[in-house]
């Protein structure tokens, strides 16, 4: 598998670009905190699903539910999702992810 990498400073610069990034009217959004990142996965090539962009940032989230204020900038940990102006991201993390363990062991060497 072929990974690019983006880093940005903060969750909240990720969640700019995923909001961004989303469909018209895709509300609710998955995030992955996993082994000290926090990132999304897109497939840059989706028939073969070969090559990866890992956006990310180093860092932890706990929750399972954020909602994001775009123009605000801010996060906060939420029980649903109500509001039709806000963005929500559903915080996943896995015991294990492959794909993610292959990007992160290519970073890993890239930046050491």
């Amino acid at each position: 598998m072929d990974f690019e990498f983006e880093e940005f400073e903060s969750p909240e610069d990720i969640f700019t670009v995923m909001a961004t990034m989303a469909p018209p009217m895709k509300s609710i959004l998955p995030i992955n905190s996993y082994k000290g990142y926090i990132f999304s996965m897109i497939p840059l090539t989706p028939a073969s699903g070969n090559s990866y962009l890992m956006i990310y940032t180093k860092g932890k989230l706990d929750g399972k539910l954020l909602e994001f204020d775009m123009n605000l900038k801010k996060f906060k940990m939420v029980d649903t999702a109500e509001r039709s102006d806000k963005i929500y991201f559903v915080v996943l993390t896995p015991k294990s992810n492959t794909i993610a363990d292959g990007a992160i062991k290519t970073l890993e060497k890239i930046t050491t």
